[in-house]
């Protein structure tokens, strides 16, 4: 991915309102900037407001990132662009904007503690189900031994040996 990506920042190089980069996590300086947006594993890519960075879930190769970024790379709906936004977002935004310090503060946190429990709800569900599978996979294994060692080879050698005509009935 490393090449396509590269040659992505090169063609955007110098971009008006576009900017292609990449930070090394592991760095002294690109450590906080992961870690404020939220980066765990690697390769890892993020696009949109840079103070409300998204995951970018799509493909890995040239095209398919230079698609996405022709077409999303662009000044977008925030409050330093209020004139890009729907109706209902400009509201949304002025109504945060006449939020005190304190007031959003607390609402992001509130945001982030049920966004942090949906995950934590999911990886607790996800472990549930892991465990559920490893128990009827083990269920299933031993059923097919059991199986297997009551006869069911035996039965299918006589069922082709009847079959080949070799059987003793006319």
């Amino acid at each position: 991915m490393k090449p396509d990506w590269d040659k992505l920042m090169e063609k955007f190089k110098g971009h008006a309102t576009a900017l292609v980069g990449d930070v090394d996590c592991t760095a002294e300086g690109g450590k906080e900037l992961c870690e404020t947006h939220g980066v765990q594993g690697f390769p890892t890519i993020k696009y949109g407001d840079p103070s409300a960075l998204e995951a970018y879930e799509g493909g890995r190769d040239y095209a398919a990132l230079e698609t996405f970024a022709s077409e999303n790379l662009k000044p977008m709906c925030s409050p330093s662009n209020i004139d890009l936004c729907e109706p209902d977002k400009k509201l949304q935004i002025e109504s945060y904007m006449k939020m005190s310090a304190a007031d959003l503060d607390a609402a992001i946190e509130k945001k982030d503690a049920e966004a942090k429990e949906a995950e934590t709800t999911f990886d607790a569900e996800v472990a549930k189900l892991q465990s559920k599978y490893e128990e009827l996979d083990k269920a299933k294994t031993a059923t097919q031994a059991e199986v297997k060692a009551s006869g069911l080879g035996l039965m299918k050698a006589v069922k082709a040996t009847k079959g080949s005509g070799s059987s003793e009935e006319l």
